[in-house]
C-alpha cells in the first residue's frame, strides 16, 4: 500500500466517485480566454498581411516569363500575347558564374513566339532575304534590311547565331544531342560562332550542361504527364474501389469486428506471402537473362525506371524487404496474444459507438474542407507575397565597367553617362526586388504565412480531434445506449468545442506550431550547410533534428489525449494535459502494450485495403493478366498509376480509419477512468462492455454469478 501511495504520489491521485458524472460535462466555461484572444488578432493579422499580398503582388511573374525589359511573355491583351517563350541572344553566357548569385542570365532576353528550328549565323542569314526575315524573328524592333551587319551587332539586335532549340519551361534551350559518341546541337557538330571562329559544340554542351540534366529530366516528366493523361480515369476507378473498399471494411467491423479483425490478419500475411512468392518467381525467371546480374549500383540512375525490373537485385531486395516484414508481423503477434483479446475488444466498442455516431464517419470531409481551404490561403498568400517585388534593371557588360551590375533606368540609358563610359553595356532586368519598408520586411510576412499556415492547420486537425472525442465519450459514459446520448452527438460535440474551447485548441497549436518551424528552420540551416565541412555543425544539427523530431511526435500524442480530456472534462488546456499525461503513466503497461496493439491491429486494416487494391493495379496496369490486355493503357512507366492508386488508397484508408483511431483512444481513456472511477458495486457500476470485463476478470456486483 505504501508503495502504490508513492506511485500515485508521483502520478497523480485516480479519479475518484462522482454520482453526478454523466459523461461529458454540458455545464462548462470557456477555457484558455488568452489564448483564444491571441489567435484572433493572429488571424486578423494573418488577414491584413494576404490583402497586403494580395494588392502588391503579381502572380503573373510565376505565370510568365520575363524578358529583358520587364515585360511578360504570352499575357493576355498585350502584344505580346503569341509571343509565349523566352529566347536568350547568347546562351553561353548562362554558364557564367554571376548567374548563380543574381539568378539572371547576363544577355538580351526576348519573347518570341517559336524557338529557332535550325542553325543560322547572322553572316549568312544576310546573304539570303528569306532567310534574314526568318532570322529577324528573333531580332529586337527596328532591323531593317537596309541596316548592315556591323551596326546591327553594334547596336545589340540580333544575335550572332541561332541554335535548334527546344522550349521548355516557356524558355529556349539548345537541343543537345550525341550522334556517333560526337556531342551536337540538332545535327552538327561543329559551328560558327558568328565572328569567324570555329567552335565545337562539345564547347556548348559545357557551357548549358546544367540545360542537359534539365532536358533529360523533361523527358521524364513528360512521359510520365502522358502516362497520366491515359490513365486518370483508371486511377480515379482505383481510388473509388478503395474508397468502396474502405467504407463496406468499416462496416462489417461494425458487425463482425472479432471476426473481421481476424480475417484482416490472416490476409495481411498472405497478401505479404504472396507478394514475397511473386518477387522470388520473377527472380528465379531472370535467371541466365542477359545483363540481369548487373548490380543496381552498377547501373546507377536511369530515366527509364523499367530497366530496374529487368535486373535479379532489385527483385531480391524487394523479397528480402517483404520477408523482413512479414516476421515481424508475425513474431509480434506470436507475443502479443494475449493483448489482442483486450485490443479486438476494444475495436468491437469502437465499432458499436460509430454504429451510434454514423455521421462520425463522415466529419473527415468538413476537416477535409477546412484544411484545403487553410492550404489554398497559404499557397495563394505566398505566391502574392513572392511576387510582390518592383523590377530592378541592372548594368550588363563584357569588358571592364565601374558601372557593372550597377541600378540603371532602360527608359533613359542610351543616352546617360553609364552607356557613354561603357560602350558595350546593356540595362537589362536583372530580378524583382525594392528598397522600400514593405520589401525590406517581406521575409518576415513570408515567416509569418507558414507559422500562421502550421497554427491554422493543427487548430483545424485539433478541433476535429476534440469534436470525435466529445461525441464518443457521450457514447461511453451513457448509463442506457443510445437513450442516454445526444440526439446529435457530433454536431453537439462541434458546438462545445467552438463556443468554449477555441482558446484550448489554439493554445495547443500554438505549442505544435513553435516546435514545427523550429524544424523548418533547422532544415533550412541543414540545407545552408551542405557544402560546409564543419563535422561538429553537421552532427550538433542532426542531434537537433533527431530531438525536435522526437518532441514534435511527444508534443502530437499529449495535444491528443489532452484533447480528449477537454472534451470530457471542460478544464483548460495545461489541467487536462496533466490529467492525461498522469492518467496515462499510472497504466503505463496498458498505454505500452494495448493502446498501440489497437494501433497496429488499424494500421494492419489500412495495409490490408492498400494492398488488396495495389496487386489489382499492378495486374491491371503491367498487363500480367490476359484479360486486362485489350482494356489497359499503352504506358511508359506502368508504375506511375500503380504508385499513385497506393498512395492514394492510404490517404483514403487513413481518413477512414482515424475516426476508428480517434474512437478507440477515446474509449481507451474512458476505459482506464472507469477503472479508476468504479469498483463494480450497485452503487459504482462498471461502464465498460461485457466483453471488457470478462477478459480482465472484471464484474459488476449487480450481475448473477457465473
Amino acid at each position: 500500500m505504501a508503495e502504490d501511495a508513492e506511485y500515485y504520489g508521483k502520478h497523480g491521485e485516480p479519479r475518484k466517485y462522482d454520482p453526478t458524472f454523466k459523461g461529458p460535462i454540458q455545464k462548462r466555461g470557456c477555457t484558455d480566454i488568452v489564448c483564444c484572444i491571441l489567435f484572433g488578432l493572429a488571424i486578423i493579422g494573418y488577414i491584413a498581411v494576404g490583402v497586403l499580398a494580395w494588392s502588391q503582388g503579381d502572380p503573373r511573374k510565376v505565370i510568365y516569363p520575363t524578358d529583358s525589359r520587364g515585360q511578360f511573355c504570352g499575357q493576355a491583351g498585350t502584344p505580346l500575347e503569341k509571343k509565349t517563350l523566352l529566347f536568350y541572344f547568347n546562351i553561353m553566357k548562362c554558364a557564367s558564374p554571376m548567374v548563380l548569385l543574381e539568378f539572371q542570365c547576363p544577355t538580351t532576353q526576348l519573347c518570341v513566339e517559336k524557338c529557332p528550328e535550325k542553325f543560322m549565323t547572322l553572316v549568312k542569314a544576310y546573304a539570303n532575304k528569306k532567310d534574314f526575315d526568318y532570322y529577324k524573328n528573333f531580332c529586337k524592333e527596328g532591323v531593317t534590311n537596309t541596316m548592315g551587319i556591323p551596326e546591327i551587332l553594334r547596336l545589340g539586335l540580333c544575335p550572332s547565331m541561332l541554335m535548334p532549340s527546344k522550349p521548355f519551361t516557356r524558355r529556349c534551350f539548345p537541343a543537345l544531342g550525341q550522334k556517333g559518341g560526337v556531342i551536337t546541337v540538332g545535327n552538327i557538330s561543329r559551328f560558327d560562332d558568328g565572328s569567324g571562329n570555329m567552335r565545337d559544340a562539345k564547347d556548348l554542351m559545357d557551357g548549358v550542361k546544367n540545360a542537359t540534366v534539365v532536358i533529360e529530366a523533361r523527358q521524364v516528366v513528360m512521359k510520365i504527364f502522358e502516362d497520366y493523361t491515359h490513365s486518370w480515369y483508371w486511377i480515379l476507378i482505383g481510388l473509388v474501389i478503395a474508397m468502396v473498399t474502405s467504407l463496406l471494411f468499416i462496416i462489417l467491423l461494425r458487425f463482425l469486428a472479432g471476426i473481421m479483425v481476424w480475417i484482416m490478419i490472416v490476409l495481411v500475411i498472405l497478401v505479404i506471402g504472396y507478394g514475397i512468392f511473386h518477387c522470388y518467381m520473377e527472380f528465379a525467371s531472370l535467371k541466365g537473362e542477359a545483363g540481369s546480374n548487373v548490380t543496381l549500383q552498377d547501373l546507377g540512375f536511369q530515366t527509364d525506371f523499367s530497366v530496374y525490373l529487368q535486373i535479379r537485385q532489385t527483385w531480391l531486395a524487394f523479397m528480402i524487404i517483404l520477408a523482413i516484414v512479414e516476421v515481424v508481423i508475425i513474431l509480434l503477434l506470436i507475443f502479443l496474444r494475449k493483448r489482442l483479446l483486450i485490443a479486438v475488444a476494444l475495436i468491437k466498442e469502437a465499432s458499436r459507438a460509430i454504429g451510434h455516431v454514423m455521421c462520425s464517419l463522415f466529419f473527415p470531409l468538413f476537416t477535409f474542407v477546412l484544411l484545403a481551404i487553410v492550404i489554398a490561403y497559404w499557397a495563394v498568400t505566398a505566391v502574392f507575397l513572392s511576387t510582390s517585388n518592383e523590377p530592378i534593371y541592372k548594368v550588363f557588360n563584357e569588358s571592364i565597367c565601374e558601372h557593372s551590375r550597377k541600378v540603371c533606368d532602360p527608359a533613359d540609358f542610351t543616352s546617360s553617362p553609364m552607356q557613354t563610359q561603357c560602350p558595350d553595356s546593356q540595362c537589362l532586368f536583372a530580378f524583382y526586388g525594392g528598397e522600400t519598408v514593405y520589401h525590406k520586411y517581406l521575409i518576415g510576412l513570408q515567416f509569418y504565412n507558414v507559422f500562421l499556415f502550421f497554427w491554422c492547420a493543427n487548430f483545424v486537425i485539433g478541433l476535429g480531434q476534440m469534436t470525435l472525442a466529445g461525441a464518443f465519450a457521450s457514447y461511453y459514459w451513457a448509463f442506457v445506449k443510445p437513450d442516454d446520448m445526444p440526439a446529435f452527438p457530433v454536431f453537439s460535440s462541434l458546438g462545445r468545442s467552438l463556443r468554449y474551447h477555441t482558446g484550448s485548441l489554439a493554445f495547443g497549436s500554438l505549442i505544435l506550431s513553435i516546435v514545427q518551424i523550429i524544424r523548418v528552420l533547422l532544415e533550412y540551416l541543414d540545407h545552408k550547410l551542405k557544402g560546409a565541412q564543419n563535422k561538429f555543425a553537421k552532427f550538433l544539427l542532426c542531434c537537433l533534428k533527431c530531438c525536435f523530431w522526437c518532441l514534435e511526435k511527444f508534443i502530437k500524442f499529449l495535444n491528443r489525449n489532452a484533447y480528449i480530456m477537454v472534451a470530457i472534462y471542460g478544464k483548460n488546456f495545461c489541467t487536462s494535459a496533466r490529467d492525461a499525461f498522469f492518467l496515462l503513466m499510472r497504466n503505463m503497461i496498458r498505454v505500452a502494450i494495448l493502446d498501440k496493439v489497437t494501433d497496429f491491429l488499424l494500421f494492419l486494416g489500412k495495409l490490408l485495403i492498400v494492398g488488396l487494391v495495389g496487386v489489382f493495379a499492378f495486374f491491371f496496369f503491367s498487363g500480367r493478366v490476359k484479360a486486362f490486355e485489350d482494356t489497359a493503357p499503352n504506358l511508359h512507366y506502368y508504375w506511375v498509376p500503380i504508385m499513385t492508386v497506393v498512395v492514394g488508397s492510404y490517404l483514403i484508408a487513413h481518413g477512414f480509419f482515424s475516426v476508428y483511431a480517434m474512437c478507440v483512444d477515446t474509449l481507451f481513456l474512458c476505459f482506464l477512468e472507469d477503472l479508476e472511477r468504479n469498483d463494480g458495486s450497485a452503487e459504482r457500476p462498471y461502464l465498460m462492455p461485457d466483453s471488457l470485463r470478462k477478459i480482465l476478470n472484471k464484474k459488476n456486483k449487480t450481475q448473477p454469478a457465473e
